[in-house]
């Protein structure tokens, strides 16, 4: 049984090294960027190119994008010349990013009176896993659906979860994304304020990690505040978006967050203050100058 076409959007270092995945098993990609030398890259290894997304989704039997924001994903699906105008029957769109559910949501029911499935399925691990074949992929939507493509999101993931119906995905990176930003923005300022205080901060961890406090988070959070050393792949503008986006959905859930919005506060103004590239830990700069 012949492999499906698969049209890829977002070739950054997560997407870039997915599609290369993809294409050293043999599938047939579309691919589109604004960089030139990713897509390069891609037709090096034998992907063809596309000048709009209406054309790329006429010629895929997948949609996949590996995109930054929900504003993003939303322009690229409702452009005159976007993937809702060229998207067959049949097809199904999978959006590997971390977006807003009810946005996917809106999005899956204007694919689904096409005649078109979605999928969304937010992503765990690194680049260097992509390259591998060895994500972890929390997708969700109907099952039929997910079925459909589950044979591909296999040849990208160890670890493929069905986590229900269409949002769900979303749902579930967000939530985990606020409870580690969270804890990372909460041990930056432990090592500060330890600092402030007088009290060593290799000191502080060795007290902390030996109870229930511990965990790689904290792991990575030590590697900055006491050896200068960030390791965290995961930027403060990252964060900030992806608090944000928590923000609004328990927003869109009729609730709210007192602790989210407080690190959201936090990694807003680390970012006005010029730190968005660095990762989340060095965040610990920033409370480390904060003054009343």
């Amino acid at each position: 049984m012949s492999k499906p076409v698969i049209g890829f959007i977002g070739l950054g270092l997560m997407g870039g090294n997915m599609a290369e995945n993809l294409q050293n098993k043999g599938y047939e990609l579309i691919v589109m960027d604004l960089s030139k030398d990713a897509v390069a890259a891609c037709v090096a290894r034998g992907a063809k190119t596309a000048s709009t997304a209406k054309e790329l989704a006429e010629g895929s039997d997948i949609v996949m994008f590996c995109l930054t924001t929900s504003a993003v994903v939303e322009k690229i699906v409702y452009a005159e010349d976007g993937i809702l105008a060229g998207i067959k029957e049949g097809a199904v769109l999978v959006d590997f990013g971390t977006s807003i559910p009810s946005s996917t949501k809106k999005i899956g029911a204007d694919l689904a009176a096409k005649g078109a499935g979605m999928i969304d399925a937010p992503l765990g691990r690194t680049p260097a896993h992509a390259k591998d074949g060895l994500l972890n992929i929390m997708a969700a939507g109907d099952i039929d659906t997910f079925n459909k493509v589950k044979p591909v999101l296999e040849d990208q993931g160890e670890n493929v979860f069905h986590l229900g119906e269409l949002g769900a995905g979303h749902t579930t990176k967000l939530i985990n994304n606020f409870m580690g930003m969270t804890t990372v923005c909460a041990m930056s300022q432990a090592f500060a304020v330890a600092d402030r205080a007088g009290v060593d901060r290799q000191q502080l961890f060795d007290i902390m990690s030996t109870g229930p406090s511990n965990s790689p988070f904290m792991q990575f959070c030590k590697n900055y505040a006491v050896d200068d050393v960030s390791d965290l792949g995961f930027s403060i503008a990252n964060a900030n978006k992806d608090l944000g986006y928590f923000l609004q959905m328990v927003e869109d859930l009729g609730t709210e967050s007192k602790i989210a919005e407080g690190s959201s506060a936090n990694l807003q103004a680390a970012f006005d203050a010029g730190m968005g590239q660095g990762n989340v830990p060095e965040i610990f700069d920033y409370f480390k100058q904060l003054n009343k």
